[in-house]
């Protein structure tokens, strides 16, 4: 009987285990993401401000910030969805899907859309991740429709 319930609890735990709240990650120490856009690789810089643990869902992160391509520059919300996490001792990685909402400015407005990776080292002696790499690829749609670009930005080092 012991045996059952300490498995039990052990699930239990295992089950209603929180994720680490990692959004600061998103943040980027306070520098922009930089990339491209489009097929001619015009650059874009994103910077995100803001973001925040879901506390209903600890594997999602709201975000918000400004997009910047050329002198168009757009605030934007949305979120990071962490979808799976791997983890080799001294390296890891975790991949998951994002979204962005620019605010409406007409033509040049619309959303971003695609996966994410974020790899690190993590240094067990001084108890600190190292070597962040964050990529986020994906798509870029304006709202009226008229406009559809692939993306492709990375964190500043």
């Amino acid at each position: 009987m012991k045996k059952l319930l300490f498995y039990f609890i052990l699930i239990s735990n295992a089950a209603f285990s929180q994720m680490p709240d990692i959004s600061n990650v998103w943040l980027n120490n306070g520098k922009t993401y930089t990339g491209t856009i489009g097929s001619k690789n015009q650059e874009i810089k994103l910077k995100i401000d803001i973001s925040e643990q879901d506390r209903k869902n600890d594997q999602e992160y709201f975000v918000s910030g400004y997009t910047l391509v050329d002198k168009n520059y757009t605030k934007f919300e949305g979120k990071f969805k962490i979808k799976k996490y791997k983890d080799s001792g001294k390296k890891g990685s975790v991949y998951g899907e994002y979204e962005l909402a620019e605010e409406y400015k007409g033509k040049h407005s619309g959303m971003f859309s695609g996966k994410f990776v974020y790899t690190f080292r993590w240094d067990k002696n001084n108890e600190k991740i190292e070597q962040q790499y964050i990529e986020l690829a994906g798509d870029w749609k304006s709202y009226d429709g008229t406009l559809d670009f692939k993306t492709r930005l990375q964190n500043s080092q």
